[in-house]
């Protein structure tokens, strides 16, 4: 018969076995063995939520306060305003001109400065520019290279000449669009 006195147990000659602290030690493995997990997946876990949150904020602020980029281009929405309509200031005409690269190539381009129609000095200061205007137009895409004048760089070619003409040329008029009505670019 099998006896146990606290941690020790008596076999049937009467014998100290362990077989008994043995199997209370093994489960108190376990289940000392059992918080620790709980602790570390804790931790894990807090880790985690600190991670995505400090990427969440970093994201928010790199994005300018969350502010949406989402674009909506279905012009019947009643979320998209009235595009505003300009007056076209076209009297540059028709600028030649040769591209900056080794093997030049002709740029053949007639180009229209959109501006408010309410101002009034607006298309006076254009008329009374027109040289310089023509010079700009010329210089401007004589220092440009061919593939900077790609159907796929033409957004950002108006904005540069959109900038360009209200700080170095204009001064009450402001351009507020940029046309063109033909832009050629053959080798020569």
């Amino acid at each position: 018969m099998a006896e146990e006195e606290g941690d020790v147990a008596l076999d049937d000659g009467g014998e100290i076995t362990e077989g008994a602290a043995a199997k209370k030690k093994k489960g108190a493995g376990l289940a000392a063995l059992l918080p620790n997990l709980l602790k570390f997946a804790a931790i894990g876990l807090g880790a985690l939520i600190f991670i995505v949150t400090v990427t969440v904020i970093t994201f928010q602020i790199m994005n300018g306060g969350g502010k949406s980029q989402t674009v909506v281009t279905d012009s019947s929405s009643p979320y998209i305003g009235k595009r505003p309509e300009y007056q076209y200031y076209d009297g540059i005409g028709q600028i030649r001109t040769r591209t900056k690269d080794a093997t030049a190539y002709s740029v053949s381009v007639n180009l229209g400065i959109g501006y408010d129609p309410n101002d009034k000095n607006a298309q006076t200061e254009l008329i009374a520019r027109r040289p310089e205007l023509q010079d700009f137009t010329r210089s401007f895409f004589s220092s440009k290279y061919r593939e900077d004048l790609s159907t796929e760089n033409e957004a950002r070619l108006k904005q540069e000449i959109m900038e360009a003409l209200n700080t170095r040329v204009l001064n009450a008029a402001k351009a507020k669009n940029i046309v063109f009505y033909q832009i050629d670019v053959n080798e020569l």
